[in-house]
């Protein structure tokens, strides 16, 4: 089982990338560098790259509208070669408020585009020329532009000509499409005993169209972990984060982490949080988010009980624990949980 952390950065994100060479040491095995509607990633895993020597640097995530699949190709080429090979490309298709408001770009057809966005950085990896009919024009055809497009491939030899693609993933559609032609799955906001109740159907139907030329789907999820005899109030510093997604991350009647709340079986909790949270109550909404699901999700507890967590993301099929370290020494946190999935 790998480890795995998502990069935390308040304002200047220079600062928490300088303390990743120290996560390293300690046995931390992928970075993962997340692209909202702040910093974007791909600078950020330069910077990475160059300050690191054996971590490996994913996006978590690139979205599949703001940059061409011939913009995507360059950034993973590029990202593995600074690396050494060291590149995972996460991709994804955000949500429908950062896309077509940061970005100004339609919310349409978000499946159908990662599927061919996978197939074009897989094309463009091999150095075929790109050509695509789907919704990817490549070259566009003709009554379209200037008429002088034609098949080009990537210039530079790409350090690996595989590099790890993999999709955040909530819906079924989108979950199954993983499972069929990605090297790897992001969920959110994961509870190890109720996923296979969500998903476990999509990933098998999925995993049953998968190519035997592909290894088996790779899975990251985890979330806050804190060790001791007396921290099970930490949880409580993940209130607002679970609120802000089920309850005011999208609209109501459209909020993807709404509906996986109700999934989980959280139906009444879920409406309530939304309707508070986007009302303006923020505090009462994150008091609603169910506690089972904080403590299921996260790994805080003796150390005893952070053992039986890492042993139920483990049964859940997950290969890649990401963790985000609550304490005065992160480096040594990721040590002590290195040692126990080694």
């Amino acid at each position: 089982m790998k480890l795995s952390m998502p990069l935390v950065y308040a304002g200047n994100p220079r600062e928490s990338a300088d303390q990743v060479a120290a996560l390293e040491k300690a046995g931390l095995d992928t970075i993962w560098v997340a692209e909202p509607y702040g910093f974007d990633a791909p600078t950020l895993m330069g910077y990475l790259a160059a300050k690191t020597e054996t971590v490996e640097i994913g996006a978590g995530i690139l979205n599949v509208y703001s940059r061409t699949p011939g913009a995507l190709l360059q950034t993973a080429a590029g990202l593995d070669n600074v690396s050494g090979g060291r590149a995972v490309i996460g991709l994804g298709a955000s949500g429908p408020q950062v896309i077509e408001g940061f970005h100004g770009m339609p919310y349409e057809k978000p499946l159908g585009r990662t599927r061919e966005v996978i197939e074009i950085i897989r094309m463009g990896l091999r150095r075929e020329a790109l050509v695509s009919d789907g919704i990817f024009k490549l070259p566009l055809p003709e009554g379209q532009g200037l008429g002088l497009g034609k098949p080009l491939k990537l210039l530079n030899k790409p350090e690996r000509p595989v590099i790890p693609l993999w999709v955040a993933a909530l819906g079924d559609g989108n979950v199954k499409m993983t499972a069929e032609v990605a090297d790897g799955w992001l969920p959110f906001l994961f509870h190890p005993e109720k996923a296979h109740q969500v998903w476990g159907e999509a990933l098998a139907k999925g995993t049953a169209k998968r190519s035997p030329d592909l290894a088996p789907l790779e899975i990251s999820a985890g979330g806050m972990v804190a060790i001791g005899e007396d921290v099970k109030g930490m949880l409580d510093f993940m209130r607002p984060m679970y609120a802000l997604y089920v309850g005011g991350m999208g609209a109501r009647g459209k909020n993807f982490y709404n509906e996986l709340a109700c999934q989980y079986g959280y139906e009444e909790e879920a409406k309530k949080i939304q309707d508070l949270y986007l009302d303006g109550h923020k505090r009462d909404a994150e008091a609603l988010v169910p506690t089972e699901w904080l403590e299921a999700g996260n790994l805080v507890g003796p150390a005893s009980y952070v053992k039986e967590r890492i042993e139920a993301f483990k049964a859940a099929g997950v290969t890649n624990l990401s963790l985000s370290p609550a304490s005065d020494d992160p480096a040594g946190t990721i040590a002590q949980v290195k040692e126990w999935v080694s």
